[in-house]
């Protein structure tokens, strides 16, 4: 068996810079977008929700933003806390 010098030998999932690959697609699609809106019709709106998403999606250690605020929100606000007093 060849080891290869890509991370986790070729299991890793792809990344281009700090975001996975079909997070980057669809962040260039919404830019893409985003631009010819702003430039026919004068809306910001779609170029802020492109750069959220972009906030939202970046990627480090295998986490994204989008999962630490999940987290977050279900630790604080969602999950019910059980304590016992002794």
């Amino acid at each position: 068996m060849k080891t290869y010098i890509y991370p986790q030998n070729l299991k890793a999932k792809p990344h281009l810079w700090l975001w996975g690959m079909r997070d980057f697609v669809i962040l260039a699609l919404l830019v893409l977008l985003s631009a010819v809106l702003l430039v026919h019709s004068g809306l910001l709106a779609p170029m802020a929700g492109a750069l959220c998403f972009a906030f939202v999606t970046i990627r480090m250690e295998d986490t994204t933003v989008m999962d630490y605020l999940s987290y977050a929100l279900g630790y604080f606000v969602i999950r019910q806390k059980h304590y016992e007093w002794r």
